[in-house]
């Protein structure tokens, strides 16, 4: 699959993280359905954008989720992540995704979703 993407008209840091889900097939179909366009609460969304976050992509290989995350210059993850747990009904939305996600009930956001290195980049 290919997606057509806009330029971005300034400076950015992309985020790569993965989370292992449920081997499920029945789960995958839900999670799936809780992250399609219109889906996510807007106080999520709403919530990740006024910590930063201007863009994020979640693809799935199997059970295992892959998100990109692009966010402002000087995001700062970790003080983002804590301040992103305190924002209306983000503990809520932990909640109803946590039994899809192969982690611990009481796992935080940042806990689940393991930042990735990357190892090799084309281009300058």
């Amino acid at each position: 699959m290919s997606y057509l993407e806009d330029a971005r008209p300034a400076p950015f840091k992309r985020y790569c993280k993965a989370l292992p889900l449920q081997a499920d097939a029945e789960l995958l179909a839900t999670y799936r359905r809780l992250h399609a366009p219109g889906a996510a609460w807007p106080e999520i969304t709403q919530g990740m954008r006024e910590v930063g976050i201007v863009d994020m992509e979640i693809y799935l290989a199997g059970n295992q989720a892959f998100m990109l995350m692009d966010t402002v210059p000087d995001f700062d993850h970790d003080q983002a992540m804590q301040t992103l747990a305190t924002k209306p009904r983000q503990a809520e939305w932990e909640a109803l995704v946590a039994p899809f996600q192969q982690t611990t009930a009481d796992a935080t956001a940042a806990e689940k979703w393991q930042l990735l290195e990357r190892i090799y980049k084309l281009g300058a």
